[in-house]
C-alpha cells in the first residue's frame, strides 16, 4: 500500500508538470490574434530592483558592505602585510649581535602583527622566558581578534540577507493574494507585480549571502596561516635566547607601576622591627 500511494503521487506529480506546457501555450494563443507575433517586454535592471520593493534599500546596503569588508579582509591578510620580508630581514640583522633595545626600537617604528608580537616579546625579555612565551601568545590572539572582527561580519551578513529577501518574499506575497481577493484574476498586471516582488526579493538575498560566505571562510582560513606564519618567525627569533644572561632586564620605554611592598619599607627610628613586620591589611 505505501508504494502505491507512493507511486500515484509520482503520477500526480509528473501529470501535472506535463499539463504546464500547454496551459501556457494556451494562455499566449488566447491574446493575440491569429498571424499576430505578441511583443516581447524586455525589462531594465533598474525596473527589476524596483519590483523588488522596499527590501531592496537593505538588501543594497549589505551588499556595499560586503565589498568593503571583501576588500579590507583582502588586505589585511595579505601575507606581505602579516609578516613584511624587510621587518623578518632587519630583525634577523638586529638579533644575533643581542641588540634587543634596537630591535625594540625598530619594532616600535615598524608597526605590523609579526613586529607588534615581537615588540612585546622583547619587552619581556627579563621576566623570563615563560613571561615571553605566555606575551607571544596574548599578542598573537590580539593581532587575530583585530582580523577576525571585521572578517566575521561577512558571516552577519551572509546569514542576514536571505532572511530580508525572505521578509520581502512575505511582503509580496500579502500583496499578492490582497490583490487576488480584491480584483480576482481581472487585474494581472498588479498580481504579476506583487510576484515580482516576491521573487526578486529572495533572488538579490541569495545573491548577495553566497559570496558573503565564501568570502567568509577564504578570508578566515587566509588570516590564520598568516598569523601561523608570523608565529613560526617569531618563535625563530627567539630560539636560543639568554634568558639566564638578560634576567631583570628592562627593554623598552613602558613605565613601570609594580614596586615594593609598602609594608617592608623601612621607617626611620624603627630599624629591623619594621623590616620584619607582619603586613597590614589595607
Amino acid at each position: 500500500m505505501p508504494k502505491m500511494k507512493l507511486r500515484t503521487v509520482l503520477l500526480a506529480a509528473l501529470f501535472a508538470l506535463s499539463m504546464l506546457p500547454c496551459i501556457a501555450s494556451a494562455q499566449a494563443q488566447a491574446s493575440p490574434s491569429p498571424g499576430e507575433k505578441p511583443p516581447v517586454h524586455q525589462k531594465s535592471l533598474l525596473i527589476q530592483i524596483e519590483e523588488g520593493g522596499w527590501v531592496m534599500i537593505p538588501i543594497a546596503i549589505c551588499s556595499v558592505l560586503t565589498f568593503y569588508l571583501i576588500v579590507d579582509g583582502v588586505l589585511r591578510t595579505m601575507p606581505r602585510k602579516v609578516l613584511p620580508p624587510e621587518h623578518l630581514e632587519a630583525l634577523k640583522t638586529l638579533f644575533p649581535p643581542g641588540d634587543y633595545v634596537g630591535a625594540y626600537d625598530y619594532c616600535k617604528a615598524h608597526p605590523s602583527p609579526f613586529t607588534n608580537v615581537c615588540r612585546i616579546a622583547l619587552s619581556l625579555l627579563g621576566e623570563g622566558k615563560a613571561a615571553v612565551e605566555e606575551g607571544i601568545l596574548s599578542e598573537l590572539s590580539r593581532e587575530d581578534s583585530k582580523m577576525q572582527t571585521y572578517i566575521s561580519y561577512l558571516s552577519v551578513i551572509g546569514v542576514c540577507t536571505p532572511m530580508i529577501g525572505l521578509l520581502g518574499t512575505v511582503t509580496g506575497m500579502i500583496k499578492a493574494f490582497a490583490t487576488l481577493g480584491a480584483s480576482g484574476i481581472g487585474d494581472p498586471s498588479s498580481l504579476s507585480a506583487a510576484i515580482g516582488e516576491v521573487l526578486v526579493a529572495t533572488a538579490s538575498g541569495l545573491f548577495i549571502a553566497i559570496p558573503a560566505f565564501g568570502s567568509y571562510y577564504f578570508l578566515r582560513n587566509r588570516a590564520v596561516k598568516a598569523l601561523h606564519d608570523a608565529e613560526d618567525a617569531v618563535v625563530m627569533l627567539f630560539r636560543k635566547m639568554p634568558y639566564e644572561l638578560l634576567a631583570g632586564v628592562h627593554i623598552g620605554d613602558e613605565k613601570l607601576y609594580a614596586g615594593a611592598p609598602s609594608w617592608m619599607a623601612v621607617h626611620g627610628g624603627e630599624g629591623d622591627e619594621a623590616a620584619g613586620a607582619e603586613p597590614t591589611p589595607a
